[in-house]
C-alpha cells in the first residue's frame, strides 16, 4: 500500500559501502537538496538511473575526486525521495573530505543508523517486515540466513499477514452487519456461524505458522551445542579441532577452562555455536565453582549436549538438568581398548581427528532437522512471534466465548487485526520504530 510521500526537512548522506580503505567507496544521499548538491559537485544532474563518469568538485571549485554518479528521482527511488550515489576511490582521506564538503551544504547532515530505510518506510516504499528483512539480509552470515532474509525482504511475509488481516476485517464486517441490520431482508441470518468456522481455520493457520517460526528461529539465533564432561576429557581439544584453530588452552592440568569459550560455525547454512565448558567436578576454588555453574547453565539452555568422556579411563560426572538432546561421545579412541566402545554414541580422537568428521556431520543433520524447511513464509523475529501469539489469543477468545454478546466477540477480532497490523506497520507503531531502525547500519 503506497503512502503519500512525506517531506523531511533535512537531506541525509552516509558512506554506504564497506570499511575503508577499499577499492570503491559509495556515498548515498537522499532528500530535497539532492539535485542542488549533484549539480554543484558534478556540474549537472545526469539521466535517471544511468551511471555517468564525472569529476567531482567542491563548491569552491577544488577537484575532490573522479568517479561514477547515479541519480534516482523520487518517488522512484529506495527512499521515495530524490537520491544519488557517488562512487569514489575508497581512500580514507578521499571519503572524509567528500563527507565534509557534503555537510557544508545547507540542511545536509550525516544520516543516523537505519535512516534511509526509515524514510523508505515513511514514504510507503516498504512495510516493517520488508525493512526488517533488508536488515537481516545485510547482516546474514550463512546461506540459511540469506535465504530466510531474502524471502522476507521480497514481501511474501507482508502479503500473508495482509491477507489474514483482510479476513479478520471481513469477519468483523459480517458480524456487525448482522447486528446492525438483522431485520433487513438483504442481510442473511446467522452469518456469524460461517464467520466462526472461518476464524477457527485462521487460528489453525496461525498456529502452524508459529510452529514453523520456532523452527526457523534456528537460522537467526543459531543451534547451540554445549560440550560438557569431567576435567581432562578433551573438551578444549575437541573445540579446537571443530573450530580449526586454537581457541582454547590445552593443558594436562585439571580445571584449565574456568569460563565459557564459544565458537561459531556455519554448518549446513545454519549458524552453530559450540561452547567449551569447565570440567564438572567438586571444585575448591571460588572461580572454578563459578565456571562449573556457568557450564551447567549453558547445558540447560543448549539444543544439544555433548557429554565427552575419556574412553581410556571413563569418569562419571553429576549431569546438570537440560531439555535438549544428549550424546555420549567417547574421546581418545586411539588410547582406548578397541572392544570397549558400546556405551558411546560416537567415538573420536580429538588429537588425531579420527571420527570428528562423522561427529560434525551428525551435528549438522541435527541442526538442519531442528530448523526444518524454509520454503514457506515464516515469522523471523521475536516481535513477530509475540504479536502473532496475541493475534491468535484474541481470535480464540472470540471463538470460545459463545455465551458472550456478538459485540464483545467482534471486539476481540478488532484487537486481533490490530496486532497483525502492528507487525507490518499498518497501525500506529511509533513506539517501536526507533528500536527497529536503530539496529540498522549507517548508510542503510
Amino acid at each position: 500500500m503506497m503512502k503519500p510521500q512525506m517531506g523531511f526537512p533535512d537531506t541525509i548522506f552516509a558512506l554506504s559501502s564497506g570499511r575503508l580503505p577499499s577499492g570503491v567507496a559509495v556515498i548515498r544521499i537522499s532528500g530535497a537538496q539532492v539535485r542542488f548538491v549533484v549539480e554543484t559537485i558534478s556540474g549537472e544532474t545526469p539521466e535517471p538511473r544511468k551511471a555517468v563518469y564525472r569529476q567531482f568538485r567542491s563548491p569552491a571549485g577544488e577537484v575532490l575526486d573522479r568517479g561514477l554518479l547515479l541519480f534516482f528521482p523520487g518517488p522512484h527511488s529506495f527512499t521515495g525521495e530524490d537520491c544519488a550515489e557517488f562512487h569514489l576511490h575508497g581512500g580514507v582521506a578521499v571519503v572524509d573530505r567528500f563527507l565534509r564538503e557534503l555537510s557544508s551544504f545547507e540542511s545536509c547532515r550525516m544520516a543516523e543508523p537505519g535512516e534511509f530505510t526509515r524514510r523508505a518506510f515513511a514514504n510507503g516504499k516498504m512495510d516493517l517486515t520488508v525493512a526488517e528483512g533488508l536488515a537481516d539480509l545485510v547482516s546474514a552470515e550463512t546461506e540459511g540466513q540469506r535465504r530466510l532474509a531474502l524471502q522476507v525482504a521480497s514481501g511474501a511475509q507482508r502479503n500473508l499477514y495482509m491477507d489474514w488481516r483482510r479476513e479478520l476485517i471481513q469477519a468483523r464486517a459480517l458480524i456487525e452487519a448482522e447486528l446492525d441490520f438483522a431485520d433487513e431482508s438483504d442481510v442473511p441470518g446467522s452469518v456469524s456461524a460461517k464467520v466462526w468456522q472461518a476464524m477457527r481455520f485462521l487460528s489453525e493457520q496461525i498456529g502452524r505458522h508459529l510452529v514453523d517460526g520456532e523452527r526457523a528461529a534456528v537460522f537467526r539465533d543459531g543451534f547451540h551445542v554445549a560440550i560438557i564432561g569431567a576435567p581432562n576429557a578433551g573438551k578444549s581439544s575437541l573445540l579446537n579441532m571443530l573450530a580449526g584453530r586454537d581457541v582454547a588452552i590445552i593443558s594436562e592440568e585439571a580445571g584449565t577452562t574456568r569460563d565459557l569459550i564459544e565458537v561459531k560455525l556455519d554448518l549446513g547454512g545454519i549458524p552453530v555455536f559450540l561452547t567449551d565448558t569447565a570440567g564438572l567436578r567438586e571444585a575448591d576454588g571460588h572461580v572454578e565453582r563459578i565456571g562449573i555453574e556457568r557450564a551447567r547453565a549453558r547445558a540447560a539452555s543448549a539444543d544439544l549436549v555433548l557429554l565427552l568422556e575419556d574412553m581410556s579411563r571413563p569418569e562419571s560426572v553429576d549431569l546438570p538438568d537440560f531439555e535438549g538432546a544428549m550424546w555420549r561421545v567417547g574421546n581418545k579412541k586411539d588410547l582406548a581398548d578397541p572392544g570397549n566402545g558400546e556405551r558411546w554414541t560416537y567415538q573420536i580422537s580429538a588429537r588425531s581427528g579420527e571420527g570428528v568428521d562423522d561427529l560434525i556431520e551428525a551435528i549438522t543433520r541435527s541442526a538442519v532437522e531442528k530448523a526444518g524447511s524454509i520454503g514457506d513464509v515464516v515469522p523471523t523475529r521475536h516481535r513477530h512471534m509475540d504479536l502473532l501469539k496475541a493475534t491468535r489469543q484474541e481470535i480464540n477468545e472470540a471463538i470460545e466465548r459463545e455465551d458472550f454478546p456478538l459485540e464483545l466477540r467482534a471486539e476481540n477480532l478488532r484487537r486481533a487485526s490490530q496486532f497483525l497490523g502492528r507487525i507490518t506497520g499498518d497501525v500506529d507503531v511509533e513506539d517501536i520504530l526507533d528500536v527497529i531502525f536503530s539496529q540498522f547500519c549507517i548508510g542503510k
